[in-house]
């Protein structure tokens, strides 16, 4: 059973390892950012999306790009953001279809493209999950760097007292 969507509404789309992002624009329709490679039954095709560096507005039902994947309504900005005037969301969303526009996965993905309709700011929290999660991983590595650095020093110095015992 499919939720019910509203105009204006930001849809995610689960698609294994991240998550596509469209704007609902009513009867059925979705806006999105579209890479070459974004449809539904992708699967590990899709990630090559990282790839492109262009992508194009397109409008499509919501059925057909979801596809046997699984999506809810996530308006996640609600509660930071008001969202702009419902019918300035569907005006400009509907004037940019057909467009090329520049895809980066860093500061212009999909997620950035519905954010900047409905808030009239380009967010994407999968961004900064990813780069949390990147700068966590940085950080336990240089931990144990660090660490076998410190154990490495210690039977160093060890070895150096040692030494100096028998030269003494």
């Amino acid at each position: 059973m499919f939720p019910t969507p509203q105009p204006g509404d930001l849809i995610e789309i689960f698609r294994g390892t991240y998550q596509h992002w469209a704007l609902y624009v009513g009867e059925g329709y979705i806006v999105h950012l579209c890479p070459p490679t974004e449809a539904a039954g992708a699967g590990a095709y899709s990630l090559v999306s990282v790839l492109c560096d262009t992508a194009v507005v397109t409008k499509e039902r919501l059925e057909e790009i979801v596809g046997k994947d699984r999506f809810l309504v996530n308006n996640l900005l609600d509660g930071e953001h008001q969202p702009r005037n419902i019918y300035d969301i569907l005006r400009d969303a509907r004037s940019l279809l057909g467009l090329e526009m520049p895809y980066c996965i860093m500061r212009g993905n999909c997620e950035h493209f519905v954010t900047e309709l409905r808030y009239g700011r380009a967010e994407s929290r999968q961004v900064y999950y990813a780069l949390g999660l990147g700068v966590r991983a940085v950080g336990v590595g240089m931990k144990a760097l660090n660490a076998a650095s410190s154990l490495s020093c210690v039977k160093s110095k060890q070895k150096r007292q040692r030494f100096s015992i028998c030269l003494g």
